[in-house]
Formats: C-alpha cells, structure tokens, sequence
C-alpha cells in the first residue's frame, strides 16, 4: 500500500471517529424576520436542524432525488472528500480522492467545491486542486470538461450552474491554489465567471469581479446571480443574460460590508427559490434576498456558511456550515 494510500486511509478512519466523538447539537441558531414577506418562506417555529457535525469544511451541496426519497451529495474540501447524506443511511463516504489527485500536500483546500448533475444525471463538479471542471462518466472514471482558457490553467473553479441548453456558467476564484492569489503555480492574473458550451467552446463572460464566488440562475435564465467573496467588496450581483448567452452589465443587489461587523463570513454559495427569491450563504448565516435586492431576513447559524440547496420539491433547505450539514423546512 503507497504512502498515500495509507495516509488517505488514515484520514477517513479519523474522520469517521470525530463523527462518533463529537458532540453535535441538534439545532443552531435562529431566524431573523427583517420583512414580514420572509413568512411566505419560514414558519416561525422553524428551526435549523444540524443533521451531522465533525466535518472540516463543509461546501457544495446537492440534492438528488432517487427511488429511496433522495439524497444529498456535498464536499468537505479540505479532507479532498464528498460525502453523501440520506435520512435512512446517514452519512457515507461518497468519494475520496475528489479534487485533487495528484501524490504531493496540495494546500488546505484541495477537494471538491460546487457540485451539480448534467443533463444526463451525471455528478459534474468544480476540482479545486485539478484546477479543472469534471464529469463522473457511468461506469468509469473521470473526463475533464475545461481547466485551462486560452492555453493558461485556470485558478481553481468553485461553483457551477447549468443553463437550459446544456451550457456549464462557473466561476474561478483562487481559493483553492495553496497560496492562493500569491501562489507561482497560478497563470491567469484574474478570477473569471465563464461559460463552457456542449460542443466544448470556453468563453469568458467577465473578470470584473476580484472574487467571484457563488453563481446560480434566476427561473427564467435571464439573470444570473453572482456572489462575491471579496472582503473589501462583499457583494451579490445580478447580471442580465444577453440571447448570445454573454452577460450585460451587472448591479449590486446587496452589499454584505455591514453584516460583517456581526458575524464571521462572507457572501459565498447560494439556491435560487421557484419564485426567484435568492437564499445566499453570507456571514454568520443564510440571507433571503428578493430578485430587487430586499432582505426579508436571514437563516442565522452565527458561523461561517458556505452555500445551501433546495431540495426537489422545494420544501426544504439544505445549509452547509463550517463544520456541519444542516436543513430548515420551507413553506
């Protein structure tokens, strides 16, 4: 057995220890009503259950509906781990190695990031430490969608959405390189948002953002969501989408500047309700924010949040935070 292997070994027999060991709370948290409209969204008894702890980092969450009731898949990056959760089973141990394959220490952060499912229901996911976009073939490994754009790596991509048509809108932050935005192995000097088409075409959409982080899809595709998790600028912006696919000036529709004075975060991952209300992970919690940029409240954890999800049926709110793997039931 190579050393790797036994150190990989190592790693989840701990892991599954802590999950043993540590002591997790059954809730967390509360929920902030800033507008009455949050109602339509949140009971006022609701709760924010924590359905398991003993996780290092905890981001990328997605639910897949099967003939079980469903699942949910979700990444701890810095264990290069995804893990899948289900009310009957618990949790497992999806996949280990996930983002990062290669035989050497690879930073804090070299696993999985955002995940999703392709057309065909295949797991397609942001590597952080392959600094690529991947597709889990059936039956088989791995096949690279894009890690590179005109001929240069990209940082580390982070989340993903798919549109309609089958094309993957992502963004390329640094957080996942081991130095990050000072690292030697980075060859692009900015962090896109781009859009890789089905016949395999890269386009880069914007690098106005110094960080962007987050990215999702309003119901009707005509606006895309991008959160930014620059300190001196933390911001979720909304971007028109032109009928080429290109993106049209985006607007701030919140600045999470003061929100960081409470609690430790910043805007990151988010779900896009039916109606198009945005839930984005931000500090200390989840924020609920209308299509215009109104905050109806916020999902508090009072820790860091890394992203949510939805469930199928819309009815509730998977919450990845710090450590934990949370749910909130939604009206």
């Amino acid at each position: 057995m190579s050393l790797q292997r036994v150190y990989l070994t190592t790693l989840v027999i701990c892991f599954l220890t802590s999950l043993v060991v540590a002591k997790t709370p059954e809730t967390l948290g509360r929920i902030e009503r800033i507008d009455p409209a949050l109602d339509n969204y949140v009971a006022e008894d609701a709760k924010i259950e924590v359905l398991a702890g003993g996780f290092t980092w905890t981001e990328g969450p997605l639910w897949i509906e099967d003939d079980t009731g469903g699942h949910l898949l979700f990444s701890d990056i810095p264990r290069n781990s995804i893990f899948r959760w289900s009310e009957a089973r618990g949790i497992e141990l999806f996949m280990n190695p996930s983002g990062y394959t290669g035989v050497t220490y690879y930073g804090l952060e070299p696993g999985t990031n955002g995940l999703a499912l392709d057309a065909k229901g295949r797991l397609t996911a942001c590597e952080h430490g392959d600094r690529r976009v991947s597709v889990l073939t059936r039956g088989g490994g791995k096949r690279t969608l894009v890690d590179s754009y005109q001929g240069r790596r990209l940082n580390s991509p982070n989340d993903l959405v798919f549109d309609s048509g089958g094309s993957i809108f992502f963004t390329d932050p640094p957080y996942g390189l081991p130095e990050r935005e000072s690292d030697p192995r980075r060859e692009l000097d900015y962090c896109g948002v781009y859009r890789l088409d089905p016949n395999g075409a890269l386009t880069l959409l914007t690098k106005q953002l110094t960080r962007p982080n987050g990215i999702g899809f309003s119901p009707d595709q005509k606006t895309l969501y991008v959160a930014q998790s620059d300190p001196d600028n933390p911001v979720w912006m909304a971007f028109p989408v032109n009928d080429d696919k290109t993106l049209g000036e985006g607007k701030v529709i919140l600045d999470g500047k003061k929100y960081m004075e409470e609690f430790p975060g910043l805007p990151d991952g988010l779900a896009v309700a039916s109606d198009g209300t945005v839930f984005g992970s931000g500090p200390g919690g989840i924020y609920v924010i209308t299509p215009e940029g109104k905050l109806l409240g916020r999902l508090i954890t009072a820790g860091r949040t890394s992203n949510c999800t939805f469930s199928s049926d819309g009815k509730t709110l998977y919450i990845t935070a710090d450590s934990y793997l949370c749910r909130i039931r939604i009206k």
